[in-house]
């Protein structure tokens, strides 16, 4: 399949500013993005910003990128603009974020493995929960699926809930689910869920892909067994800065 891939990457962040291009290791963040994802079996990657630094930095190491609007307020929005700039028509999109520098590329090829099924329409991965901590995060998004596979749900809190066990058991009496935050679309589908207002749902867990499930659309996920590390903050970059090997 022709599967184009997308970097949203914005310069303005209020935790942490200049994020694609702080520097790890000897190459920015945005740079190792793009070269995890290019590892992949994608068509076409690109990098979508809205900043001229961003853009200009990318060309200089040799990858593609677009400019486009400073008003978008998810990197959903900021996909949909850039496929729309493409000169090339491609059936598939996926969404890469622009602060995992750890990405596999494996992971992205899982994603598009998931439109080789009848009807998908947007695609998404998901990983066991294995720990207490990990199920109790309310940063780390959790997802309930159906027997078929599909997301049914995406919330902060550990659900469903374990009536009459202890709590700290509950990842051992019930198989819970890490949402990972990367997202393929169909082509069709990626401008219908752009036109649709915030709803309930995403407000309340400040979750958008709650959104689309509200609208009656189906979001299918496969699952991958390797973590995802996003850098939100100095601090987070400070934490991994050991595991880049250049």
């Amino acid at each position: 399949m022709d599967v184009l891939g997308i970097i949203p990457a914005r310069f303005a962040s209020t935790r942490f500013p200049g994020k694609p291009l702080t520097d790890i290791n000897g190459k920015t963040m945005i740079r190792r993005v793009y070269e995890q994802a290019s590892a992949s079996g994608l068509a076409e990657v690109i990098v979508a910003t809205d900043d001229d630094r961003i853009y200009e930095h990318v060309l200089e190491f040799g990858g593609k990128a677009v400019m486009t609007a400073e008003h978008h307020q998810s990197g959903t929005d900021r996909c949909f603009e850039a496929y729309k700039l493409h000169d090339k028509p491609y059936e598939y999109i996926i969404n890469i974020q622009g602060d995992e520098p750890f990405i596999k590329p494996e992971q992205i090829d899982l994603v598009a493995s998931c439109f080789t099924r009848p009807n998908t329409q947007l695609a998404t991965l998901v990983k066991k929960i294995t720990t207490e901590e990990e199920l109790f995060n309310v940063n780390a998004p959790k997802v309930v699926l159906s027997k078929s596979g599909d997301a049914l749900y995406f919330s902060r809190q550990a659900i469903p809930y374990c009536r009459n066990v202890p709590q700290d058991i509950w990842h051992k009496q019930h198989t819970y689910y890490k949402h990972i935050g990367i997202y393929g679309y169909r082509a069709d589908i990626l401008e219908q869920i752009t036109q649709l207002p915030p709803s309930g749902l995403e407000l309340a867990e400040s979750l958008e892909q709650l959104r689309w499930l509200e609208n009656g659309f189906k979001i299918t996920t496969a699952l991958t067994e390797f973590e995802t590390i996003g850098i939100d903050s100095p601090e987070d970059l400070e934490k991994v800065q050991g595991l880049f090997n250049e």
